[in-house]
């Protein structure tokens, strides 16, 4: 029995992956083809960031058409790494997504662990609805959250590291036994414009600040590089050519702790509404209950129950009300 379970939910996960995530219609639009797709080019990265299903669709409306392609991943946090690698240099913010692009033709945007680029077409949310709500392995938890600097960060150079394969990609001068992505590193690397010139800024976070503590020595032992530390955080910038201008970039570099109390969880005792409502019924409960065991002892004595043993006491309350009998 239980071989036959596994069985059944892996054919259930089998059928999940192969699902289209392309409807056959979109508002006015027909789908004329799909095919999946398959990288082959820096697939150790695309492998790094969680992708696990790819499919393409052409889609027609009379002379209109646009081709769209949808990337899954593990979760959000790998779909916002490839976003940000795969945007082109010259995109402009869309206000289509919480991360998305535009591009002249197009645009590109996250929907939770999805990563859509599409080609010929600029829709509104709303339009997109029917491929939305049917999406296969949806995972919608939260984008990861950005720390870098906005104060002269060149436009779409942000890149999201969560392994050695990024890390080989965007910062070479870092090997991954210095970030240590087995204590639960991730990073980000951007492009900076300041007075000396471009230089580029990675900030690596780790799990508690602790971690931070011991691993931002390994960082400041790198030749000609500038670190630091913030909360959780250790901000590095290599091959320093000014240190001035370095030392600046790295002041912009803040972590802004939130501190939650933790409160008391109200139950249900904590509704004054139910409180009321419980006495009352728990007071109408026992009213019934003396009124029933009451009615049960009359009758019980009308029947001659109980009536052989102690007598009961009677007080002759009528009697007394006409006063003393006369001789």
């Amino acid at each position: 029995m239980s071989r036959l379970l596994i069985a059944g939910c892996c054919l259930v996960l089998a059928a999940g992956a192969r699902a289209a995530v392309w409807p056959d219609e979109i508002g006015d639009y027909r789908k004329v083809g799909s095919k999946p797709v398959a990288v082959q080019e820096n697939r150790a990265l695309w492998d790094e960031y969680g992708l696990n299903l790819g499919e393409q669709a052409e889609y027609a409306a009379g002379a209109r058409h646009f081709t769209g392609t949808a990337f899954r991943f593990h979760d959000s946090t790998g779909a916002f790494g490839a976003f940000q690698w795969q945007r082109p240099a010259g995109s402009k913010p869309s206000k289509l997504a919480e991360a998305a692009a535009e591009t002249r033709d197009g645009v590109l945007f996250v929907f939770g662990n999805f990563l859509f680029l599409l080609d010929g077409w600029k829709p509104e949310l709303e339009d997109l609805r029917p491929v939305l709500e049917r999406l296969p392995g949806l995972d919608q938890s939260p984008l990861p959250e950005v720390h870098l600097p906005a104060q002269g960060l060149q436009p779409n150079s942000e890149r999201y590291v969560i392994g050695p394969a990024g890390l080989d990609q965007f910062e070479k001068g870092v090997a991954p036994a210095t970030a240590a992505f087995s204590l639960g590193a991730e990073a980000e690397i951007a492009q900076y414009d300041t007075t000396a010139g471009k230089m580029q800024l990675a900030i690596f976070s780790y799990p508690t600040p602790q971690i931070a503590i011991q691993r931002v020595q390994q960082f400041q032992s790198l030749p000609g590089a500038m670190a630091k530390r913030a909360g959780p955080m250790v901000a590095v910038i290599l091959a320093v050519q000014d240190s001035n201008a370095a030392e600046r970039l790295l002041s912009l570099v803040r972590y802004n702790g939130v501190v939650t109390e933790a409160g008391r969880v109200p139950t249900a005792k904590d509704n004054v509404g139910d409180l009321l409502v419980t006495i009352f019924t728990l007071t109408g409960l026992l009213m019934v209950l003396f009124l029933v065991a009451g009615l049960a002892v009359g009758v019980l004595r009308r029947l001659g129950w109980g009536t052989s043993g102690d007598p009961m006491t009677l007080l002759h309350l009528n009697e007394r009300s006409r006063g003393p009998s006369q001789p």
